[in-house]
């Protein structure tokens, strides 16, 4: 409902909205979000307003509103409004169909809903955000949607997650996500504040925020405000003179200004601050409406009628009438459900007239009236305990705040749960047997609320909790005490610090070696785990057989599983790979139907896979990983981590595109640290090997620090990000920076076969070059190759030895110039056991050695080999090695080598279509540049760098034949070309289902 007093005309934001009807003809394409910030009173939700009028009936435009109740809101307040508005708009049932088969998910957010089927037990948050995706996905097939979220700026944590992976994950066209938010709320340790960047360079989102009116734009409000109230077209200058230098140019303000007293009315003078400008509607009003919204104001924002009734002490028609006087007064407006303040600048300023005793009385009322609503069913334990406490009633404030708790955790909110519990926490000395009403001792009820906190993801305040609760505990708790201290080690653990490994061992001492209990076997089970991220593999098989005993005597499947799994993995990686991949196979099975341990079993056993060699294998168990997340509804959440897991067999198999395509959702979501690292150390190394050196290594500095972190606590991120700095820095030429990496092979090393063969080739090579440049004394390299020998002696009987071995021989050999040993390593990279980048790098080396002992026209064949392969995987860094070799050795350049083999070929009159021999990305690229698209604009339409996408244009030039990029986007719309381009999805299918197959025709070691 606009002001009486508002400008009929929306002034100064003209380029804004034309802003938003870009983003909306942008989202008929792809999903989009814009996020408008801006002061209070600046005309956020004018522009909205103006720019959701001008849409259709085509689209359902749906508004969700954050109010300030000053402290956390309710959690999904705004998705909740928004469901409301869509089940209105198109249904019960249609919008229940929409939700597809995890439709029981939906009452979290909409508890009103009669379901059939109950919640699944522990169903998470990520079931609740796809769930939510998938709805809106489903929706937006036969409507456009607008989702308007307003005043972003006071959602709880749990809403901004939930935007947060809408933005992220949205894949359906027809979505426009429109949030606004005070800029001047946003300040150091805000929430929004590291959210709304991180969206942004997601390129999903776009921000900008309003600017104040200039004094020609007041001068238009302001005329065009008294041509609405007066009749009159013109005010006087002197009066928008004062009108601009008293409101700033805040339209808000220009408005309350107005109405004051400026541009010829007859109210009075301007008030003289801020706070008068506020209340100057409320002023004039009779004592029983200042009465009311004073009531009003301490209820909070958009308060329901039944509500304000319950809680009023009037009659039916005083407060209607009270209610009426305040609409026409311009300071409250109503919609079908309550009432809400017109700006909630308003509200803040009449709450401070609110007297001590009104305040506890009133708040008193709001949390009687409510447990009345609770009595339906009503989830409303939050407002409650919010108003026991305001109105400093302790010993209703105390109950209330553990209902609050858990109706927050059934509502997967777990901030507000910890929030709750820590305000219980404060009141436990003020009432008569806190225990009783909890349900737990103090102790016990600390503990609940560190896991909380932890589950909200704030590791660091339940560490604080958890500190506490042990300095709390008596020694003779033993039990307890345990339960405590493994709770503290993965606390750590998640925050990437040390110590878990001995909190965890103080643990099982306390509980003595015959303890069989289960947190006897919890212990045991997070133990062993830390061992063997520790490469401590030994004692982790010792400890995970003990934990294993304690899980068959407990008859805990998934604890025999985690137990098998841990156990499989350590015996692999300690080189009893049959009794491991046995212990693992064990695992699969026992973690049939549980999710949480087959999530464990295929993670470990795609790793294994990987490490082994066995990469389609790798990609196998995670696809049915993924196919197993896709039926239990959480496809964009567990799912994608399960397919970011085959990221390094991928890149293995040369599928570049593929592994760079799972790598940007599962960063999106904020994974856990170690999985964190993981796909960042990937994410490095496929930057470094497409040649994108410089993005690569900002990438590293920006990511070291953790990196560095989680080195201290596992030792496959030790090794595997000392093998990607040093690949990149050899990449750079930094021959220092690459032989401090590998140093971690010299210092205090604990053996990883699967890793330390690929680290030592990079070792080998820097040491050669080291000795080339005479940059360290003889003694010194003398060693660090003895000690590299000794590795590779102790990794000989690992399978992808067989690879590593040869290559780093020929890298160690002759000064890395002995052709002889690098045609035995070009052998070794031809092998299935090879990562795909290995047989263009070897062919690469091999040329360099034969040109450098004379035999040019074997060395330009073996070049040509090398850049058809480093073609194929994409390898710009590669392919810029092999040109400059050929410049420098004075040799027909190897792409020209390759062109010469294709177009002979074609004149031969092959069959063959050029298009064929593109890869995906390939076809992406001469899509884009047969649409007469720059380097450029490819690069930011597939979200690569400019030199990335003009490498691949080159090469779609090479081998199309084509001399310029307008004969090549010709050839791309003639046929077969444009049937090859259209199926290159299809082709990606069949060639993921060929190496399944081969995997699967391969004998198993299990």
């Amino acid at each position: 409902m606009r002001s009486p007093v508002s400008s009929p005309r929306m002034i100064g934001r003209e380029v804004d909205l034309e802003a938003l009807r870009a983003e909306y003809v942008r989202s008929a394409s792809e999903p989009r979000a814009v996020a408008i910030g801006g002061e209070a009173g600046i005309g956020k939700t004018r522009l909205v307003t103006e720019f959701a009028r001008e849409l259709g009936d085509d689209t359902l435009v749906l508004t969700g509103r954050v109010v300030d109740i000053g402290t956390e809101n309710a959690p999904y307040a705004p998705f909740t409004a928004i469901l409301r508005e869509l089940a209105q708009a198109i249904g019960t049932d249609e919008l229940l169909d929409a939700a597809g088969p995890a439709r029981a998910v939906l009452s979290v957010l909409l508890p009103e809903l009669s379901l059939d089927g109950a919640l699944p037990q522990r169903a998470g948050t990520e079931r609740l955000y796809e769930l939510v995706t998938v709805l809106f996905e489903q929706v937006a097939r036969d409507r456009r949607l607008v989702l308007v979220i307003e005043d972003i700026h006071w959602a709880d944590r749990s809403t901004l997650e939930l935007l947060r992976f809408l933005v992220g994950m949205l894949t359906g066209a027809g979505i426009l996500i429109l949030v606004t938010y005070r800029s001047d709320e946003i300040v150091r340790g805000h929430p929004l504040r590291p959210v709304l960047p991180e969206l942004e360079r997601s390129r999903r989102l776009t921000r900008w925020e309003l600017a104040r009116l200039t004094r020609d734009q007041v001068a238009a409000q302001v005329e065009a405000i008294a041509s609405a109230t007066s009749g009159r077209a013109t005010v006087g200058q002197s009066d928008v003179d004062e009108l601009f230098e008293r409101s700033e140019g805040v339209p808000f303000f220009v408005e309350e200004l107005a109405e004051s007293g400026s541009g010829g009315t007859e109210a009075g003078p301007l008030p003289e601050t801020l706070r008068g400008i506020l209340l100057a509607r409320y002023d004039r009003l009779d004592d029983d409406s200042q009465s009311l919204l004073r009531l009003l104001a301490v209820g909070g924002a958009c308060v329901p009628h039944e509500l304000l009734a319950r809680v009023h002490t009037g009659t039916t028609a005083q407060l209607d009438v009270a209610v009426r006087a305040a609409i026409d007064g311009g300071v409250l407006i109503a919609d079908s459900v309550g009432y809400d303040f017109r700006h909630a600048l308003v509200r803040t300023a009449i709450l401070g007239e609110v007297l001590p005793g009104e305040r506890v009385r009133y708040h008193t009322a709001y949390a009687d009236a409510l447990e009345a609503q609770a009595a339906t069913g009503q989830r409303v334990a939050y407002d409650v305990a919010q108003h026991r406490m305001e109105a400093h009633d302790a010993s209703r404030a105390f109950p209330a705040a553990i209902a609050a708790m858990r109706e927050a955790r059934e509502a997967y909110d777990f901030a507000r749960a910890a929030h709750m519990g820590e305000r219980a926490l404060e009141l436990w000395e003020q009432v008569s047997d806190p225990a009783a009403a909890a349900g737990m001792d103090h102790v016990e009820f600390m503990q609940r609320t560190a896991t909380a906190w932890r589950d909200a993801g704030d590791n660091d305040r339940a560490l604080t909790v958890v500190d506490a609760a042990l300095e709390e505990c008596p020694p003779d708790r033993v039990e307890h005490r345990a339960e405590l201290l493994t709770e503290k080690a993965r606390y750590l653990a998640a925050l990437s610090r040390t110590g878990s490994t001995g909190l965890l061992e103080e643990a099982l001492g306390g509980l003595g070696p015959d303890a069989c209990s289960e947190t006897a076997a919890a212990v045991l089970g997070d133990l062993a785990g830390r061992l063997m991220l520790e490469a401590r593999f030994d004692e982790a098989i010792g400890v995970a057989s003990r934990a294993l005993a304690q899980a068959e005597a407990a008859g805990s499947l998934s604890r025999r599983s985690v137990s098998h799994n841990i156990r499989g993995v350590s015996l692999v990686v300690s080189g009893r790979i049959d009794e491991g991949l046995a212990d693992l196979h064990e695992a699969g099975l026992l973690a049939a139907q549980r999710d949480g341990a087959m999530l464990r079993y295929r993670v470990n056993m795609s790793d294994v896979m990987h490490l082994l060699g066995r990469y389609a294998e790798a990609v196998r168990i995670g696809d049915a990983g993924i196919e197993r997340a896709r039926s239990l509804g959480v496809e964009r959440t567990s799912g994608i981590m399960l397919a970011a897991n085959t990221v390094e067999p991928l890149a293995a198999l040369g599928r570049w595109d593929e592994a760079t395509t799972l790598l940007e959702p599962a960063l999106a979501l904020t994974p856990p640290p170690g999985f964190r690292v993981h796909l960042q150390r990937m994410k490095l190394w496929l930057l470094t090997w497409q040649g994108e050196l410089a993005a690569a290594d900002e990438l590293w500095h920006a990511w070291a620090p953790m990196w560095r972190v989680q080195s201290q606590i596992e030792e496959q991120s030790r090794l595997g990000g000392a093998r990607v700095e040093a690949e990149l820095a050899l990449g750079l030429g930094d021959i220092d920076r690459a032989w401090r990496a590998v140093g971690v092979l010299l210092h205090d090393h604990r053996p990883m076969s699967g890793y330390d063969l690929p680290l030592l080739a990079s070792a080998a090579k820097t040491l050669t070059l080291l000795r080339r440049g005479s940059r360290r004394s003889d003694d010194e390299l003398d060693r660090a190759e003895s000690a590299f020998r000794a590795v590779l002696d102790g990794a000989r009987d690992w399978p992808t030895a067989r690879v590593w071995g040869p290559v780093v021989e020929a890298e160690l050999a002759d000064d890395g110039m002995d052709a002889p040993g690098w045609h035995v390593a070009v052998a070794a990279a031809d092998l299935a056991l090879a990562p795909a980048h290995l047989a263009a790098y070897t062919r690469f080396r091999h040329a360099r050695a034969l040109i450098a002992a004379g035999r040019r026209a074997e060395g330009q064949a073996e070049l040509v080999a090398a850049h058809e392969r480093a073609d194929a995987v994409g390898s710009g860094l590669l392919i810029s090695w092999i040109d400059d070799l050929s410049r420098r050795a004075g040799l027909e350049p190897a792409a020209a080598g390759t062109g010469a083999v294709v177009a002979g070929a074609t004149a031969a009159g092959s069959t063959e279509d050029p298009a064929s021999r593109l890869t995906d990305r390939e076809r992406q690229v001469l899509e884009l540049l047969a649409q007469g698209l720059s380097n450029k604009q490819i690069g930011e339409r597939l979200y690569i760098s400019t030199k990335t996408a003009s490498v691949h244009v080159s090469a779609i030039l090479r081998k199309l034949g084509a001399t310029s990029r307008t004969e090549a986007a010709y050839l791309a719309r003639r046929e077969p070309a444009a049937d090859a381009l259209r199926s290159a999805d299809a082709q990606s299918a069949d060639a993921r289902r060929a190496d399944v197959q081969a995997a699967e025709a391969q004998p198993t070691r299990i």
